[in-house]
């Protein structure tokens, strides 16, 4: 889906498109269609941040348990072929599917080192 400039602040919203053409749609379709289906995933971006010295980061909630945001998860048809494609584009690990316990799950690290849980799509429709 695509991205809403709001001024000092960017909306990115991720969510499967089912093939309809958003840049068609009118705002109000947009925001109808994005606030009326399942899976949104809406991330802000606050300008600014990146370069401001001072800024200290968000607190991402996996350093101190039951503090802010923990992590997202994303569910994926073959964990294992996921893996092996983030795996080669270069992303950083938290946890493989092979590590501990749980097999049929892994954590991925993004750029900020924000945890993203990956999870196999148990409901294939």
């Amino acid at each position: 889906m695509p991205q809403q400039n709001m001024g000092d602040f960017t909306l990115y919203f991720l969510a499967f498109d089912h093939g309809q053409n958003y840049q068609a749609m009118s705002p109000e379709e947009r925001n109808k269609e994005r606030f009326t289906r399942e899976g949104v995933l809406e991330l802000t971006h606050n300008h600014g941040t990146e370069s401001d010295p001072s800024f200290a980061g968000y607190a991402s909630g996996n350093s101190d348990p039951g503090r802010g945001f923990g992590h997202i998860a994303i569910t994926v048809d073959n964990v294992e072929e996921s893996c092996a494609r983030f795996e080669s584009l270069g992303v950083k690990f938290k946890k493989r599917p092979q590590d501990g316990r749980m097999r049929d799950i892994a954590f991925i690290l993004d750029p900020d080192g924000y945890w993203i849980e990956i999870v196999p799509n148990k409901l294939k429709l």
